[in-house]
């Protein structure tokens, strides 16, 4: 508990997918009224992550929510302040962002309030990858991992093993598999190779909170390097909430003219929305797998509602682009959403 304080009360909070706990904490004695209590499932499980990663190799001392943390700080990105960190417990007590993530905020929002809140999104987007991406910093663990093609192929195989394998109780015949992963390899490759910038790799609207004119961003701690359209594909082909095409073309054409204002020019949109589609396809496939991960593995069912929404995705963009026939072709016998 930070010095001076009292503990009124503990409410327990609805988290995420991880095996972090989450509570509310009310308070006296000071001027901080609550504070959110993060609980680590073991204090020394800041080793390990919830996600595969790349650069494995390189030494972590500090536990990455706090090193990333506090480099997003540096940059001006509104991450919650940590008020006091109690390693032996693992236990960290944070600054209270309240309870309204975009996701709810958007639920209740009219078309000219979305269009509004899911810019304000961007807005805070392209600080990130501006402001965070230079100069590199060697002491923030994200400029020492990056989407690479084997961490997009695990992603990628992450989908097959669950998304395919698990969710059908069979496994693909090899030569299904091998043609498959044929067509992965070529999409990990392509974004592998564009430019890196600092990516959350969770930028969706239920991390990030509505917190008066601010929006709060967390669920950071994997951050890495990674192509430009990783984290706005997590936004703008979110998994809790799907949005009107027609928005989402005018909020992927005011994402690139704020890039633009900052001398970050994208020349062929027509490209860059190409990229922006095929990072799209990345990113749901390996979210579908996720879910039925966590079903199948860690017991909890509650994010398989989501699988044809993100699927729903998939498809359109298999449909828009004919030279992803032949991973359709091979994909769609498999996957019920897509045909």
């Amino acid at each position: 508990m930070p010095p001076g304080l009292a503990l009124v009360e503990l409410v327990p909070l609805a988290g995420d997918a991880s095996n972090r706990r989450y509570y509310r904490a009310i308070l006296t004695g000071g001027s901080l009224h609550s504070v959110i209590v993060m609980q680590l499932a073991e204090p020394e499980a800041f080793k390990q992550s919830e996600e595969a990663v790349s650069g494995a190799n390189h030494h972590i001392s500090e536990l990455p929510f706090v090193n990333i943390m506090a480099h997003l700080a540096k940059a001006s990105v509104s991450v919650p302040a940590l008020y006091h960190y109690d390693r032996s417990a693992g236990l960290l007590y944070l600054e209270d962002f309240g309870d309204v993530t975009l996701a709810e905020a958007a639920g209740c929002a009219d078309a000219s309030n979305l269009a509004s809140r899911y810019k304000q999104a961007i807005d805070v987007l392209v600080q990130i990858q501006c402001n965070a991406t230079a100069p590199v910093d060697p002491g923030c663990l994200a400029f020492h991992r990056s989407f690479d093609v084997p961490l997009l192929m695990w992603e990628f195989d992450h989908f097959i093993e669950y998304g395919i394998e698990a969710r059908n109780s069979k496994p693909l015949p090899d030569e299904d598999m091998t043609a498959i992963r044929r067509e992965f390899t070529g999409i990990a490759t392509l974004l592998a190779d564009q430019p890196r910038v600092f990516t959350h790799r969770d930028y969706h609207s239920r991390n990030l909170m509505v917190d008066g004119r601010r929006l709060g961003v967390i669920d950071f701690q994997d951050a890495l390097m990674g192509p430009a359209t990783y984290d706005l594909a997590s936004l703008l082909r979110d998994a809790y909430i799907q949005l009107d095409e027609r928005l989402v073309d005018a909020l992927v054409e005011y994402y690139l003219d704020q890039l633009a204002e900052r001398r970050v020019v994208w020349a062929d949109r027509a490209a860059f929305r190409r990229l922006f589609d095929l990072t799209s396809i990345q990113r749901n496939l390996k979210a579908a797998g996720r879910f039925v991960y966590i079903d199948q593995v860690k017991g909890n069912p509650k994010f398989l509602d989501d699988i044809p929404r993100v699927l729903s995705y998939v498809k359109r963009n298999l449909e828009t682009y004919p030279e992803l026939n032949t991973l359709r072709t091979y994909l769609t016998p498999y996957v019920l959403e897509l045909q």
